[in-house]
């Protein structure tokens, strides 16, 4: 009989590749994917646990998959935990305050790490025959990283795939727990990169996310230099790395989007820049997470830049990249953030007039650095300053859009009636309104009539 299993995933696009990952194995093993939680053998819950926000919504989703909700479940259907949540805590399950109070959460019948995704078929083998042994699934690190033949079924849209290229991270920023949950950076080879690429656009996928902790970094942790001064120029001679791979990748014949999401400021190079500018495939746009503009809050997150290093950035890419297209994060209410930090803060925002921005309130988490620092603000205070961010930001995305009303656009139709522009990254920006009858998946050549304060309106 086949075993037949709902699976949710929680959290970022690197932890949708863990899902598709999941269901590549249990596909290949004849198992049943169900969209049916209560139709069952078992469920997956793959979850998330950056911050503070995303542990709870991973907690009740486990207690919504359970026996502990008053709905009908499938009789001995079994409970499987998964991702960065059940890597931080190591199969021991923080309570969670729901809306009725304090959920005393289900039992799991077994809990995998990260390094455990291509184990599923055997772990839920162990489960079904009541042999889990919670934590027995654990690893205490991560060190796998997905190949180019690595079994998976895509949950993205037919003509949008992401790619991870890198596994883990390397940074000591104060606020994140992601190192201590995904391991040390490590790289996937330009060839397998590649390879996978190559698979992708031959199933007709139009848009390649290359996605990873840190992906300006990728290659760098195979060097045998030491590791490279934020300000000095990335030698590819010194061995493979993202420009070299991007060089690489622009080779792959048909029309479709390369895009890049999550790079690190330290380890931008005028290399790179060169190569996206050059590039045929590689979009011009760029996420690039910089988390504040205060020397005191930089250093203080320990993000290895500094205000001036920034703003020379952001320049020389600008300069590099025609029409580029910059998103980017920021923090508001790190510990110890002064009126004068914030205030610096808005206007470099006003000065800078960044394409997408997401401005976020400082979470403390449990295991970081940040977490014993002191000087951490009220939340009254950093709701003020999150608040005073967010209408700046509005003001100007709508100035944005409405530069683009009579300009013509290259966009990709994601669904009847909806398109992305290379300006327009899945899932995480804005959108174009465009005529239902353009094709889904295919890309379509549109005139920009009208703009909102995030979305487009085009003919």
């Amino acid at each position: 009989m086949s075993v037949k299993v709902g699976l949710v995933s929680l959290g970022c696009a690197k932890n949708l590749i863990d899902s598709e990952i999941m269901i590549g194995h249990l596909a290949k093993a004849g198992m049943t994917m169900t969209p049916d939680a209560s139709e069952a053998d078992v469920v997956i819950v793959n979850t998330c646990s950056f911050i503070d926000a995303s542990k709870h919504e991973a907690l009740e989703a486990i207690y919504e998959m359970s026996d502990g909700k008053a709905t009908a479940r499938k009789k001995g259907q079994k409970l499987i935990v998964a991702g960065c949540m059940s890597q931080r805590y190591q199969g021991t399950i923080p309570t969670v305050e729901g809306a009725k109070g304090r959920i005393e959460l289900p039992k799991v019948d077994a809990f995998i790490g990260l390094d455990q995704v291509t184990n599923i078929v055997p772990v839920i083998h162990k489960v079904m025959g009541g042999e889990a042994g919670m934590t027995e699934f654990l690893a205490k690190t991560t060190t796998f990283i997905p190949d180019f033949d690595t079994p998976r079924f895509r949950l993205t849209p037919k003509h949008s795939a992401y790619i991870k290229i890198a596994e883990g991270c390397n940074h000591p920023c104060t606020f994140c727990i992601i190192p201590r949950i995904r391991g040390r950076h490590r790289s996937r080879t330009v060839e397998s990169v590649v390879k996978e690429a190559r698979q992708l656009v031959a199933e007709g996928v139009k848009e390649i996310n290359l996605i990873s902790q840190d992906t300006t970094y990728f290659g760098m942790d195979r060097w045998t230099d030491a590791r490279p001064n934020p300000r000095s120029k990335v030698d590819s001679t010194k061995g493979e790395s993202l420009a070299s791979l991007l060089r690489e990748l622009d080779k792959i014949e048909g029309d479709f989007w390369i895009r890049l999401l999550y790079t690190h400021p330290a380890h931008w190079s005028d290399e790179l820049i060169e190569t996206i500018g050059q590039s045929q495939h590689v979009v011009r746009y760029v996420d690039i997470p910089l988390q504040h503009i205060s020397d005191r809050m930089l250093g203080a997150m320990q993000r290895e830049t500094d205000g001036a290093y920034i703003r020379d950035l952001i320049k020389r890419m600008r300069a590099g990249i025609p029409e580029l297209v910059i998103r980017t994060t920021f923090i508001a209410g790190f510990p110890g953030e002064t009126e004068e930090d914030f205030t610096e803060l808005l206007g470099f925002l006003s000065e800078t007039k960044f394409d997408r921005v997401g401005v976020f309130k400082y979470s403390k988490e449990e295991g970081t650095r940040g977490a014993k620092m002191e000087g951490h603000l009220s939340d009254e205070v950093k709701t003020e300053r999150h608040g005073r961010a967010m209408l700046l930001l509005q003001k100007l995305s709508k100035e944005r859009g409405e530069r683009f009303v009579g300009k013509k656009l290259r966009v990709l139709v994601e669904r009847p009636g909806v398109a992305r522009s290379t300006g327009d990254a899945m899932e995480i920006d804005g959108v174009v309104q465009v005529p239902k009858k353009l094709l889904v998946g295919e890309f379509a050549e549109v005139t920009v009539t009208g703009a909102s304060e995030y979305d487009l309106i085009a003919k």
